[in-house]
């Protein structure tokens, strides 16, 4: 982290950005770390098109991360390969180890415990990588669940600074920023999907509620 940054504590990050555009924060972001001290994650579902497409006119060079949970829908995986071709992203595949992974697909993790799921194909692959950065940025918006509602733009959770550059853009500015710039949809959306993750754990439903379909769960874990 550079000087500049240690001067600068929680409250103060979140009173500078709350002023600016997604943009401005993102640029703004880099004039306070540098580029390798920055961990940005997708998912290339339903949302991520805007969080990239801005990343990939204000910093071209960041490197994508892309959790691979290895139950992704194949029309996600051709729609992260058609972004990153698209806006030439530098993307790079995330996973859990292979026998954790097999576990969880012979045990049907999913059908049992599907936080624990979550934990071994999603969390805990990131985990090393946190250490290896200051700053997590991430798409979330406030309007997407109860829970993303409480989010401010800088948070501390899990001994890393966390970075929601769009958490404050509405369905509204968020439609308008798609069709002002043309932005590809997720195949499955025009199937009634509208947040996507794992095929297992994802029905069509607006907002979030296809996701973990008849239960209690909202979150994956990489954001609680």
């Amino acid at each position: 982290m550079s000087e500049t940054s240690t001067e600068l504590d929680l409250e103060e990050l979140n009173a500078k950005f709350r002023l600016l555009q997604p943009e401005q924060r993102i640029t703004e972001l880099y004039r306070i770390f540098a580029r390798e001290e920055v961990m940005l994650t997708s998912s290339f579902a339903a949302t991520s098109a805007y969080l990239l497409h801005l990343f990939s006119v204000y910093q071209p060079e960041q490197e994508v991360l892309f959790i691979n949970t290895g139950y992704h829908f194949e029309e996600t995986l051709v729609y992260k390969d058609y972004l990153t071709k698209v806006y030439n992203l530098q993307v790079r595949e995330v996973k859990a180890e292979d026998w954790k992974h097999e576990f969880t697909t012979t045990d049907q993790t999913w059908t049992k415990d599907p936080d624990y799921c979550c934990t071994i194909n999603k969390v805990e692959p990131l985990e090393k990588l946190k250490e290896e950065h200051k700053v997590w940025v991430s798409g979330l918006m406030s309007w997407q669940s109860d829970h993303r509602s409480t989010l401010d733009i800088f948070e501390e959770r899990g001994g890393i600074l966390k970075f929601y550059p769009l958490l404050d853009v509405s369905r509204e500015q968020r439609e308008a920023y798609i069709k002002d710039h043309l932005l590809p949809f997720h195949p499955l959306q025009s199937k009634g999907y509208f947040s996507i993750g794992c095929t297992h754990c994802t029905k069509p439903g607006k907002g979030r509620k296809g996701r973990w379909n008849n239960s209690p769960k909202t979150e994956c874990g990489l954001h609680l």
